[in-house]
């Protein structure tokens, strides 16, 4: 704080006045913006404990650089998203407050709202370096909370802001609620249990948390867990919340989901499975490697891949590879023969539908019906035990006003999920049905979901997120493409990168924890069953953007299925019915001398 200067007029005799004053214990010097009853009231103003306490549209704690302490906000502006980070606050009527924060970057605001005399902004065009933005206000009559906030400027960079302060008087926010009674376990199933708890005088919401995990918030007194494993105790508690915090845990209640199935013709899978993509309606440097040639440690075999006539005829065509490009292509005959042969082996051989160059939007009912006959066609032709869902690109994207995964509006999206459901009712529970989404489709989702509330995001984030919800009964595995993606932030608000184990740590245990849609912590997505998720990773250095080496695939595995070996992420379980690894490709793995085939085997025996 800044030394006040003394006046011109002051004359000698007042100052010594007030020093001898000073020299007396217990009299003390009281300015207008900091009396006795001034508090900080800003909650994690340096972002010391991450965004806790923060609301943001798009920010992260980062290590560097910061103004003081160990963490600082970042946040990026992205199409008409001004990358707001707000908390409210509780504050007095009538009562004066002194906002500030450090603060650097282009166009950089600090404000507050809901003041009762009217909103209050400071900003500087330029931060080069940390620089002080401070404002003021006064609550009006009848205000007890305002909301302060930081944000930057559309179509412009990252700013950071440290040290976030809100001075004044502090508002009694009175006690946290007690804790809620009465918690019981209702309706079991194989993947959820239903939880009811007694009222709690002064609560405003309720936290329920699994395994000592906090798992879902609820307005009221009742609340369903679900994508749980099935035959698995568990055990749960609840908290009461209100503005002065939260309340100890309830009694704990334990409960064991039913056998129930484990859908998707997932059954005589064994229990770790290796999945790979076979080339085999093209060729490229990796060269052409026929359906007998592949090792029996590959357990799903993909056929790569069955693209439509056109991007939204919904008519699905699976060309073999003619001989002109692949030489040595065994013939249809013996391609069926190899398939039979690998079935009876108990492998899984399925039609890949998509790829990078196979756009597929099913924009209408006839688009989806073609889809249904021809996917049929493909499948009856070849005697395959079912169907990969490979939509890449522009495939799959939400409509404006599509904010709900689980009850999606927008017609590419029921079609694919009304498709799914025919097949797989068709062909009946053997039907072996997998996904390989991209991260950008799934995990992107935790931080945007669609065009977002305001517009202006890109329409397919987690556009995959209502088709695996509505289909997770029948999804036999979920791979997603841990490659060729962007940094990607995981549950612990930081970005993970491409080229470790903690990346493939952090996009696993999102699956298998579950995660808040575009920050919504009403609206979770939740967690697969262990089971139902391979890891997807590229073969070899040249089969994509991603590879690691054997030692961090390793890790990786002792990580999510022992919890050991563990990077800077930190997992939110134990899951040692992890079903396996897929990659990118088979001709890939072949042309790098089976290294990652070997790995698998020499991990999963």
């Amino acid at each position: 704080m800044d030394r006040p200067r003394r006046p011109r007029h002051t004359r000698p005799v007042l100052a010594a006045l007030t020093a001898a004053l000073l020299a007396v214990p217990g009299i003390t010097a009281l300015s207008s913006s900091a009396r006795a009853a001034d508090a900080d009231l800003a909650r994690n103003g340096g972002f010391e404990s991450g965004l806790d306490g923060w609301s943001c549209t798009a920010g992260t704690a980062v290590g560097s650089p910061v103004h003081s302490g160990g963490s600082a906000l970042q946040a990026t502006p992205a199409g008409s998203d001004n990358a707001q980070c707000a908390q409210t606050v509780t504050v007095q009527p009538n009562s004066q407050y002194t906002l500030s924060g450090y603060v650097r970057g282009s166009y950089v605001y600090l404000g507050a709202s809901g003041t009762g005399t009217g909103d209050v902004s400071t900003w500087t065009q330029s931060a080069p370096d940390w620089q002080k933005l401070t404002t003021t206000f006064t609550t009006g009559a009848a205000t007890t909370k305002v909301t302060i906030y930081t944000h930057g400027w559309y179509g412009t960079g990252a700013y950071f802001a440290d040290d976030v302060s809100l001075v004044g008087p502090g508002a009694s926010t009175g006690l946290p609620p007690a804790a809620p009674g009465g918690l019981k376990a209702g309706t079991v199933t194989s993947s959820s249990v239903a939880l009811s708890w007694s009222a709690v005088t002064g609560a405003a919401s309720y936290s329920v948390y699994r395994d000592g995990a906090k798992v879902q918030t609820a307005s009221g007194t009742s609340a369903t867990v679900t994508g749980l494993t099935p035959a698995t105790a568990y055990s749960f508690q609840v908290t009461a919340v209100n503005d002065a915090g939260e309340s100890a845990k309830s009694a704990v209640v334990t409960a064991t989901t039913s056998t129930g199935s484990t859908g998707g013709g997932s059954t005589d899978l064994p229990t770790h499975a290796l999945v790979g993509y076979l080339h085999a309606s093209f060729a490229n440097g990796s060269g052409y490697t026929r359906v007998a040639d592949v090792p029996d440690s590959w357990d799903v075999i993909d056929l790569a891949f069955g693209e439509p006539t056109s991007a939204t005829s919904g008519d699905i065509r699976f060309t073999r590879c003619p001989v002109t490009e692949c030489p040595n292509a065994e013939s249809d005959a013996d391609f069926k023969a190899a398939i039979k042969a690998k079935q009876a082996a108990g492998k899984k051989v399925l039609i890949s539908i998509g790829g990078a160059n196979g756009q597929v939007q099913l924009t209408t009912t006839a688009a989806r019906d073609a889809f249904v006959s021809s996917v049929s066609n493909i499948i009856d032709t070849y005697g395959l035990d079912g169907l990969d869902i490979d939509f890449e690109g522009h495939s799959l994207s939400l409509n404006a006003d599509d904010t709900d995964f689980k009850n999606p509006k927008t017609p590419v999206i029921v079609n694919l999920i009304s498709a799914l459901r025919t097949l797989k009712a068709k062909y009946g529970s053997k039907f072996v049905l997998t996904m390989a989404p991209e991260t950008f489709f799934v995990q992107m989702g935790y931080q945007f979901y669609g065009t977002g509330k305001f517009g202006g995001q890109d329409p397919r984030c987690g556009a995959y997120l209502p088709v695996v919800y509505a289909l997770r009964d029948d999804l036999t595995l979920l791979h997603v493409q841990d490659y060729n993606s962007g940094p990607i932030m995981g549950l612990d608000n930081q970005y993970h990168s491409m080229g470790g184990a903690d990346f493939h740590i952090a996009m696993t245990d999102m699956l298998l924890t579950g995660f808040p849609v575009a920050g919504d912590a009403n609206n979770v997505f939740p967690p697969l069953r262990p089971d139902q998720v391979a890891i997807g990773m590229p073969a070899s250095t040249n089969a994509g953007n991603g590879y690691v080496a054997p030692a961090e695939v390793t890790k990786t595995l002792d990580c999510l299925t022992k919890k050991t070996n563990c990077g800077s992420y930190p997992t939110h379980g134990t899951w040692p019915a992890l079903r396996g690894l897929m990659t990118w490709s088979v001709n890939w793995d072949r042309y790098s001398n089976w290294e990652f085939q070997r790995t698998f085997d020499g991990y999963f025996g």
